[in-house]
C-alpha cells in the first residue's frame, strides 16, 4: 500500500470489524501508530474504513480531506463483494469524484476488505 516509516497515518472509520492484521501491517511500516480524526495536524494519507451502513460516502471523504496534505492519499477500505456493508464499487467511482478525488487503484486488504486508492490534487501554494 506504499506506507513508509516516519509517515504519518491517520485511521478513520474504525470498529470492531476492522482488519486487526492489517492495522498492525500499516503501523508495522510506518513504525508508529496510527492517529485519529482528532489528530489535529496535517497527515501524510488516510485509511478509512466504510461500510454501506455508515452513512454518505462522499461526506466521509471530504472530511478525511480536512487533515491531508496536498497529494496525499487516502486508502477507502470497503467489505469485499458479498460481505455485510460491502459498497457497490460504482458508488466509489461515482463519490470520489465529488469529493476532488481521483481513484487511483483497487487492491486486495485481507480476507474480509477491498482497499481503494484515492489521490488528493496537489496543492500549488
Amino acid at each position: 500500500m506504499g506506507f513508509k516509516a516516519g509517515m504519518i497515518v491517520q485511521e478513520l472509520g474504525w470498529d470492531n470489524d476492522t482488519d486487526d492484521g492489517l492495522r498492525q501491517a500499516i503501523e508495522d511500516a510506518i513504525d508508529a501508530d496510527m492517529v485519529d480524526g482528532d489528530y489535529g495536524n496535517v497527515v501524510d494519507a488516510v485509511v478509512l474504513w466504510w461500510r454501506a451502513e455508515d452513512g454518505d460516502l462522499v461526506d466521509a471523504l471530504v472530511d478525511a480531506l480536512t487533515d491531508l496534505t496536498g497529494g496525499g492519499i487516502i486508502w477507502l477500505l470497503t467489505p469485499k463483494v458479498g460481505r455485510p456493508g460491502a459498497i457497490d464499487p460504482a458508488d466509489i467511482a461515482e463519490g470520489a469524484p465529488v469529493a476532488g478525488l481521483s481513484q487511483t487503484t483497487t487492491a486486495v486488504a485481507g480476507s474480509d476488505w477491498a482497499a481503494t486508492r484515492l489521490v488528493a490534487p496537489k496543492t500549488t501554494h
